[in-house]
């Protein structure tokens, strides 16, 4: 998966967690950020990469989105991979 389609799909899981005003209230508090700073850096592709994070922390979450979107459950984890940082291993 190239950056760009990486970066698209994390835009995506923001704009679902958008949809779920709970879900993103816990991920602006885990981010620590206001509406406002929320909005200036959405754009980021490190940003973009603690998204999907949080989204496959949460496996109903990551269900949800990738049945919403008709993706394959591993999608977002391939997308988290090709953002800065997602080549950091998973020792849990």
């Amino acid at each position: 998966m190239t950056p760009e389609a990486a970066e698209q799909l994390a835009l995506a899981a923001l704009g679902f967690l958008a949809g779920r005003p709970e879900e993103l209230t816990v991920f602006m508090a885990a981010a620590g950020l206001s509406p406002e700073e929320l909005r200036s850096r959405a754009a980021e592709p490190e940003f973009l990469g603690f998204v999907l994070d949080f989204l496959l922390q949460d496996e109903t979450l990551l269900i949800d989105f990738c049945q919403e979107r008709a993706l394959p459950f591993d999608r977002p984890m391939r997308a988290r991979a090709a953002l800065p940082g997602g080549d950091a291993p998973n020792w849990t």
